[in-house]
């Protein structure tokens, strides 16, 4: 079978970046230890290569079908599903009383990596794992018995509906109304747009987690209420019954065809039901922990995805002849060379390791966040939640911005082939081409990281990201190798303080058009700087191991490739800091709307 991922370097960042072990020594986690980490990701792999990388073709150019109001989906959807909730994997990372393994985010992101690398078409399950996750958190004792254990086995979706086609992103404007019941629940009307497996015929039930405003609640976000809404209501007797919920249209995407992008109509025969979570007009702060879980999620479809386009390229590069070394292309009676020899070709393959193994490094980084949020009590876990929330948006945006750059490189690897359908590399530019819009755009993570979270508590979170950062710069500092890097990297960090301090009055002055006007460059300088700090911390967890294990054969190959990796992202990808510096600190102007637009 083909290589859509590296065990190896999962475990390296799991056990010798990361250390996961530690972890273990919480009550939570006790459970645990490395056997029954790798048993679940010998599991998720086992899942992977049987019921999803074989059809990863075919769920492509078999996609969903919306007829006589019913969807159809790839009939591999329900084997996969039923896979996943009998080895417990949906909701693995729940409590044991709430039906889950009780594992730690940094495995588990794992193996959504791995599952996501071998069949991003397949993107069922997470939503799943949210909705339930958000019912467990917020919904009553009767919610979470008539609707959680049914999400985990497999045998209902869960869904997230927040877009409505007159808002957009624009969550302020929703317009899907609640009205109350004597029998506590509500009559829900309106629209939602672009809900993924929002409705499908692999499941027996869909269960949305939807945004909706109760008449008579406040304008804008405050008024914003979250519910459940079933495609089939639960009755008193345990049986189901058609709930008016409409799947009027089916989205054809561009790519990721396998999971159906539905519009919903809800209450046409005015007898649609939603069941409130939590206190009314509470619902966006509650669907917050489900789209943060989601942005993290799409981060890493972004990074698995390029993950299976590297592997494609590089085993193509390996095995293509073609042309000469450069130095030697005149000598015809010679043979040919594999272009994986090209320098070029080089770089390219070196650029998309560089952009896969980054990407899971910060992205592992953040669930090993989430763990500690999550064992922790109060400074220190208020301090865990701080980093999580800056690095949240850059964890989504770097993977997918870097992602789809990454895989178009792989394809260019391939040159001619990589655009047909002979090899995997268009489907995979094409399904990797949503994740920077999925889960708000990179317009509005890069605002959020620059308008929200750097401000935040007088700034207090970044104050705590460059202390992790400087731990990993006095461990590089004690390797000579590694020492010249840890001095680039002290001066990356000047230049984002410096860039940081140059744009802040404009807020300061309320200018908040010109303060975030080119927050998408601010992103891409604080994305870079961040990825070539996991990459300095791999690098220092790869000497130590060459220091200490003496490593030979692959394994010695494995350790020197880290650090050939590490110093192309310096070498190659930090340098790109001083031009987005130069722009951010620019004062020209050439964006923002005037009284007399210039003509396009």
């Amino acid at each position: 079978m083909t290589q859509y991922f590296s065990r190896r370097n999962l475990d390296f960042l799991l056990h010798e970046v990361f250390s996961v072990s530690e972890l273990t020594r919480y009550p939570y986690f006790e459970a645990h230890d490395k056997e029954t980490f790798a048993m679940v990701l010998d599991s998720v792999t086992q899942i992977a290569d049987n019921h999803m990388y074989p059809y990863f073709r075919d769920v492509d150019r078999n996609q969903p079908e919306l007829r006589d109001g019913k969807v159809t989906v790839h009939p591999q959807m329900k084997p996969f599903l039923r896979a996943m909730g009998e080895a417990g994997l949906i909701g693995a990372g729940f409590s044991f009383e709430n039906g889950g393994q009780q594992l730690p985010e940094l495995v588990n992101a794992c193996a959504g990596y791995i599952l996501t690398a071998a069949n991003n078409g397949m993107m069922y399950t997470a939503l799943t794992s949210g909705a339930a996750n958000l019912i467990n958190t917020f919904g009553t004792l009767e919610l979470k018995q008539q609707y959680v254990e049914k999400l985990l086995s497999g045998h209902w979706q869960g869904t997230m509906a927040l877009t409505e086609p007159q808002a957009g992103s624009s969550l302020s404007d929703i317009t899907t109304t609640g009205e109350p019941q004597e029998d506590g629940s509500y009559l829900i009307r309106g629209q939602k747009v672009f809900i993924s497996a929002g409705d499908h015929d692999a499941v027996d039930n869909v269960i949305h987690l939807m945004l909706v405003r109760i008449k008579g609640a406040p304008r804008g976000t405050k008024g914003i209420s979250l519910f459940v809404v079933p495609k089939y209501r639960i009755e008193a007797d345990g049986s189901l019954t058609d709930n008016d919920v409409t799947s009027t249209g089916l989205y054809h995407k561009m790519g990721q065809k396998g999971t159906p992008a539905l519009h919903l109509t809800m209450g046409e025969r005015g007898d649609c039901r939603g069941w409130l979570v939590g206190e009314p007009n509470r619902g966006l702060s509650y669907m917050f922990q489900m789209m943060n879980e989601a942005r993290i999620g799409v981060g890493m479809t972004g990074a698995a995805i390029a993950s299976a386009a590297y592997y494609a390229s590089l085993q193509y590069a390996r095995e293509r002849p073609q042309s000469r070394r450069l130095n030697e292309k005149n000598q015809l009676d010679s043979p040919q060379i594999t272009i994986i020899h090209h320098p070029d070709v080089k770089r390219m393959l070196l650029f998309q390791k560089a952009i896969v193994e980054g990407s899971l490094s910060l992205l592992m980084e953040s669930a090993r966040l989430s763990d500690l949020v999550h064992v922790s009590e109060g400074e220190e876990k208020e301090n865990y939640s701080l980093l999580l929330d800056l690095l949240t948006p850059i964890a989504k945006t770097f993977p997918t911005e870097m992602g789809v750059r990454s895989v178009s490189e792989g394809m260019q690897v391939l040159g001619g082939y990589g655009y047909t359908e002979d090899f995997p590399l268009e489907q995979m530019y094409r399904d990797i081409r949503i994740t920077t819009i999925y889960e708000g755009t990179t317009t509005i993570q890069s605002q959020d990281l620059l308008g929200r979270k750097m401000t935040i508590k007088g700034g207090k979170a970044p104050q705590l990201l460059f202390q992790e950062i400087e731990k990993t710069l006095r461990e590089a500092d004690t390797h000579d190798e590694l020492k010249p890097y840890a001095d680039l990297l002290r001066k990356e960090l000047g230049r984002v303080q410096d860039v940081t301090m140059a744009l802040l009055p404009y807020a300061q002055q309320g200018d908040f058009e010109r303060f975030l006007m080119d927050a998408t460059l601010y992103m891409e300088l604080f994305g870079i700087v961040t990825v070539a700090w996991q990459w300095l911390k791999q690098g220092v967890a790869a000497r130590k191991a060459q220091l200490t294990q003496n490593p030979e054969g692959d394994e010695a190959t494995f350790y020197e490739s880290k650090l050939h990796t590490m110093k192309y992202y310096f070498h190659y990808e930090v340098p790109k800091t001083k031009g987005l510096a130069a722009r951010l600190k620019d004062t020209e102007v050439l964006t923002i709307a005037s009284d007399r637009e210039v003509v396009m």
